[in-house]
C-alpha cells in the first residue's frame, strides 16, 4: 500500500516533480531544528518536549568567563533548509526586528562544536555573512554550493579558524533597490536591521560574547560594503570584516536628497572619525580577484585610511572573479586565518 501511494504521487508529480519531492522527503528539510543540545530545564525544554514556545534556552551556566552570554531567548522557531555532510544544519527562520520594525529572512548554521558537551559553557564567535546582489529574498551564503560552511569546518580540523555560528540574513526589503545596510530617510531601516536586530537575534538563540571581540562581518560586492560600513560605525560592538571584491563608498539611488545621512554613512568619512579619535581598533581583510576589477579602490582606501586604528590589509585571489566561490578559495587560502586570529575562541571544558 506504501509503495503505490508513493507511485500515485509519482504519476501526480511528474518524473522531476517527484525526484524533488523525494530529495525533500528524504533530506530533512523543512523539518523542525534546535540547536543546542544541553538538557533543557522544562521551562525552557526544545519543541516536542513540552516547552513554552519562544521560552529562552536553559543551558549549563558559563563557568569562569564574564563575557560569555547564553542565550537570551525568546527562542525563535527554524526550518532545515540544508543539510551538511558532516551532520550540520542550515536553517532557516523568520525576525521581527525589534528596533528596526523590518521583517526578513534568516539562516543560520552552528559547527559541530556548538553540540559538543565540552563546549556546552562557552561562547561561541560569530560571523554575519552578507551577500551582494539583490540580498533578497534570499541569501546565497545560506547556499551549500558555495562551500563557506564546509571551508570553516575544513579550517576548524586544520587550525586556521574559529568554529563560527554563521548568520545570513537578507541584506534588502525587496530587490527593487539596495539600501546600502542603511536607514535612508522615509525607507525601512536596514542599518539598524543589521546592527542591531541581526545580533540581537543571534543572542537571544545561541552562546555568545558579550564583548566586541567575538563579533565579525564577511561579505561580497555590495555586502561587503554593509559589513565594513557597519563595523567602521559601530566599533563598540563588531571587530573586524572580510571585504570581498567591495564597494567603498554608498551608492544607493535613494540617498538623492539625504547628503547629511549619507556622509554618515560613507566608511571614508567613518575611518577618518575613528582615526581622529583614536580608536578602537578594527580590522578590514579586502579581498579581490586578479580578474575583476576595484582593486584601486581598496589600494586608494588603504593608503589614505588605513592606519592608527584602522588595520588593512588586501588579499589577492589569483585568477578569481567577482563570485562568491572565488571569495570562499581566498577565504580558505588565508582570510578565515586573518579573522580567526583577532576574534576570541571558544573554550572547551577540560577533560
Amino acid at each position: 500500500m506504501w509503495i503505490s501511494a508513493v507511485v500515485a504521487v509519482a504519476l501526480l508529480l511528474g518524473g522531476g516533480g517527484f525526484a524533488a519531492w523525494k530529495l525533500d522527503w528524504f533530506s530533512g528539510n523543512g523539518e523542525a531544528v534546535t540547536f543546542g543540545k544541553n538538557p533543557p530545564s522544562e521551562a525552557g525544554a526544545g519543541a516536542g518536549a513540552g516547552a513554552a514556545a519562544g521560552a529562552p534556552s536553559a543551558e549549563a551556566k558559563p563557568s569562569g568567563d564574564p563575557d560569555v552570554l547564553m542565550p537570551t531567548g525568546p527562542r525563535s522557531d527554524f526550518k532545515q533548509t540544508a543539510k551538511l555532510d558532516d551532520g550540520t544544519i542550515i536553517a532557516k527562520t523568520r525576525v521581527a526586528g525589534a528596533k528596526s520594525g523590518f521583517q526578513g529572512d534568516v539562516w543560520v548554521w552552528a559547527p559541530k562544536q556548538y553540540d559538543d558537551p565540552k563546549y556546552a559553557k562557552s561562547g561561541f564567535p560569530v560571523l554575519i555573512a552578507l551577500p551582494g546582489g539583490n540580498g533578497f529574498p534570499n541569501n546565497y551564503w545560506a547556499d551549500t554550493s558555495l562551500g563557506l560552511q564546509k571551508a570553516i569546518t575544513e579550517g576548524v580540523k586544520a587550525g586556521t579558524s574559529l568554529p563560527y555560528i554563521v548568520i545570513m540574513p537578507v541584506l534588502n526589503p525587496d530587490a527593487k533597490y539596495y539600501y546600502d545596510g542603511s536607514d535612508i530617510p522615509g525607507q525601512a531601516k536596514m542599518g539598524t536591521w543589521i546592527a542591531e536586530d541581526v545580533p540581537a537575534f543571534a543572542k537571544a538563540n545561541f552562546r555568545t560574547y558579550k564583548s566586541r571581540d567575538g563579533w565579525a562581518f564577511m561579505g561580497s560586492s555590495s555586502g561587503a560594503f554593509v559589513g565594513m560600513k557597519t563595523v567602521l560605525q559601530h566599533p563598540d560592538k563588531f571587530k573586524a570584516v572580510i571585504a570581498s571584491g567591495g564597494e567603498i563608498v554608498p551608492d544607493s539611488p535613494l540617498w538623492k536628497g539625504h547628503q547629511a545621512e549619507m556622509d554618515a554613512n560613507n566608511p571614508e568619512k567613518l575611518a577618518q572619525k575613528l582615526i581622529d579619535t583614536k580608536g578602537p581598533e578594527v580590522y578590514i581583510n579586502f579581498q579581490v580577484g586578479t580578474k575583476e576589477s576595484g582593486k584601486d579602490r581598496m589600494v586608494k582606501f588603504q593608503q589614505q585610511y588605513g592606519k592608527g586604528p584602522v588595520k588593512t590589509t588586501i588579499r589577492d585571489i589569483q585568477n578569481g572573479e567577482h563570485n562568491g566561490w572565488h571569495y570562499v578559495r581566498g577565504m580558505k587560502e588565508g582570510s578565515l586565518e586573518w579573522v580567526s586570529k583577532v576574534l576570541k575562541a571558544p573554550k572547551p571544558e577540560a577533560g
